[in-house]
């Protein structure tokens, strides 16, 4: 049975997030070194205001996710296999060390200075549940225009899926969404067009930029975002985080694909919960937790527990 490390994306952020991460020598540290590469203390990218920016949103989910990772690491637990959402699919390539945890800082920079010089404004994310991926589909399709481009995003479970395009488009499909019935339909806390054609050309300008970075073979696997496989590939690794910007993630299938290669705890990086909450839901064989939700100190308990009835 294996140990899988889940690290969230964008749309989990939350103001004072990295003030309120566990007192811990190495989380200390990562927070130094992050603040000397980026020429500013990190601290400053997490107030409300600073988290208006794509940008401090990105980098404060990168640090935050990072910094546990490495705290867990210090005290000898590592994982089997490591999976991100989105911008989380970064610090999943820094846990299976494909990439450099500076190299992942400035790349998730330029990562939302790109989506943010594309989509300044009038463009978003919602989300939508209880509404199966098939229908809202034909819901996408009748609202679409050249006008107000929308698109089916993300799938994160079979009723649970996310819109994205222009703000008008997204307003329009979540209030015919509600009017049939979903559970929760609401404009996500993101305002760039994720995960859908538009973000094309900055998928192709970071992929230049990646292709300049060092890249390593992943000593565990790496759970593609577009594909759901999981990579061994440097190569593949580096494709997917330019690409996954602009093509829905399909975290449904790559929970359902960890849990056919024997993963059976999850522990999600913060902030937040909700890929826990997604894999408690699609495998109720397994178990999941969240260090923001459970502690750092009792996912770390639960993790060593765990690695000892394996051994």
């Amino acid at each position: 049975m294996k140990l899988a490390f889940l690290f969230p994306g964008q749309g989990s952020q939350k103001p004072n997030m990295l003030h309120h991460l566990q007192d811990h020598p190495v989380i200390s540290e990562v927070m130094e070194q992050a603040s000397d590469i980026l020429g500013e203390s990190v601290y400053k990218l997490d107030s409300m205001a600073a988290l208006e920016s794509t940008i401090s949103v990105q980098l404060s989910i990168l640090v935050s996710s990072v910094a546990v990772l490495k705290a867990f690491a210090s005290e000898g637990v590592l994982p089997d296999i490591a999976a991100g959402h989105s911008v989380g699919s970064f610090s999943a390539a820094v846990a299976c060390k494909a990439i450099e945890f500076a190299d992942a800082i400035r790349l998730v920079k330029l990562r939302g200075q790109l989506m943010e010089q594309a989509f300044p404004s009038g463009y978003g994310m919602g989300v939508v549940t209880g509404i199966d991926e098939r229908t809202m589909k034909e819901i996408v399709k009748c609202y679409f225009s050249e006008k107000d481009p929308i698109y089916l995003a993300n799938i994160n479970a079979p009723d649970q899926v996310t819109i994205s395009g222009s703000i008008t488009g997204v307003d329009r499909v979540i209030h015919h969404a509600r009017d049939i019935g979903a559970r929760k339909a609401d404009v996500l806390n993101i305002s760039v067009p994720s995960h859908c054609p538009l973000l094309q050309p900055v998928s192709v300008s970071l992929y230049k930029e990646l292709s300049k970075v060092h890249f390593r073979s992943p000593i565990i696997p790496y759970a593609c975002n577009r594909t759901a496989r999981l990579l061994k590939s440097p190569e593949q690794i580096k494709e997917d985080l330019a690409f996954n910007l602009s093509h829905p993630v399909k975290w449904h299938d790559i929970s359902s694909i960890l849990c056919e290669h024997g993963t059976r705890l999850f522990i999600e990086m913060p902030p937040g919960n909700v890929l826990a909450s997604l894999a408690k839901k699609a495998l109720p064989g397994a178990r999941a937790l969240s260090v923001e939700e459970n502690g750092f100190r009792n996912c770390l308990l639960l993790a060593n527990r765990f690695i000892s009835n394996q051994s």
